[in-house]
């Protein structure tokens, strides 16, 4: 039986919310699934990651094959990364206490990452939110001074013709 950690689709009309699951390959997408992992919320801004670390690792390790969208959430979140380690370990590169203190310290930079980008999308849309909505009024100028006197040469010269009949 072929294992997939696949998206399976909930929420309303264009308002996606996913479960991360474990299903077979042959069920439908929101069909019978064999366990849950975690969720996957695509709105929010950064979107919305709940994993759980150490079954996603184990289904991994059981040969359990990640849909490309599934495969980007768990490198994300550092599971692939862990999976990575620990195959060093196995492989005798290093021990399993230089894989965690790896792993440990990238988690540490990933977080940081995220909430220096989280803090930038929440100042930007504060300053749109502040910022005063003022119309540009562009100030047309009318040739002024060359019109007034054509208009005032024009008005004595139809006194002159009324004065005349």
């Amino acid at each position: 039986m072929a294992v997939k950690m696949r998206l399976q689709r909930h929420g309303s009309k264009k308002r996606p919310f996913y479960f991360i699951v474990i299903a077979d390959a042959r069920s439908p997408r929101d069909g019978k699934f064999i366990q849950k992992l975690g969720t996957y919320n695509p709105l929010t801004v950064p979107a919305t990651i709940q994993v759980d670390r150490q079954k996603a690792l184990d289904w991994l390790q059981k040969g359990a094959q990640p849909t490309d969208t599934v495969r980007r959430i768990l490198s994300f979140k550092g599971v692939l990364y862990l999976k990575h380690l620990l195959r060093g370990v196995s492989l005798g590169l290093f021990d399993e206490a230089t894989a965690m203190e790896k792993f440990t310290k990238w988690s540490n930079e990933h977080e940081a990452s995220v909430n220096r980008r989280q803090g930038a999308h929440k100042k930007a849309r504060a300053e749109k939110r502040n910022v005063p909505v003022v119309k540009k009024v562009e100030k047309v100028e009318e040739p002024a001074a060359p019109a007034e006197p054509a208009v005032e040469a024009e008005a004595p010269a139809a006194d002159e013709t009324k004065t005349e009949e």
